[in-house]
């Protein structure tokens, strides 16, 4: 699939739940029980993705071409029994463009915050 920037902006600002699945997803292809358990991990609890949003949100990525569920996964623990997802070409460039624009809003609020009068 060809993608432009513009696809990529459209695409934007991802939901959290969103976010945190492509990011699980950009370091190997998991199932849905990997993906709860990486998110947790990667926030140290702050956000548990619950079955109903975890699905909900894979198929929205799935129809985004965001991710795909690959005919055979890369993953050497490949489960046959489990559903696997990867990360597309697409996805990457959509999550990556996502953390720098929360990268940008991050450093805009530091630098309000930090010539806002102390209270």
């Amino acid at each position: 699939m060809a993608y432009d920037q513009a696809d990529v902006g459209a695409a934007l600002p991802l939901p959290p739940a969103a976010f945190h699945i492509l990011l699980a997803l950009s370091a190997a292809d998991c199932h849905g029980y990997g993906i709860i358990q990486d998110v947790e991990a990667r926030t140290n609890g702050a956000l548990r993705l619950s079955p109903g949003t975890l699905y909900r949100t894979i198929q929205r990525l799935l129809d985004d071409d965001l991710i795909e569920e690959p005919r055979k996964s890369s993953s050497l623990k490949a489960d046959p029994r489990r559903r696997y997802y990867r990360i597309t070409p697409f996805g990457m460039a959509v999550v990556r463009a996502e953390a720098a624009r929360l990268a940008e809003l991050v450093r805009m609020a530091k630098g309000v915050l930090r010539v806002a009068p102390q209270s």
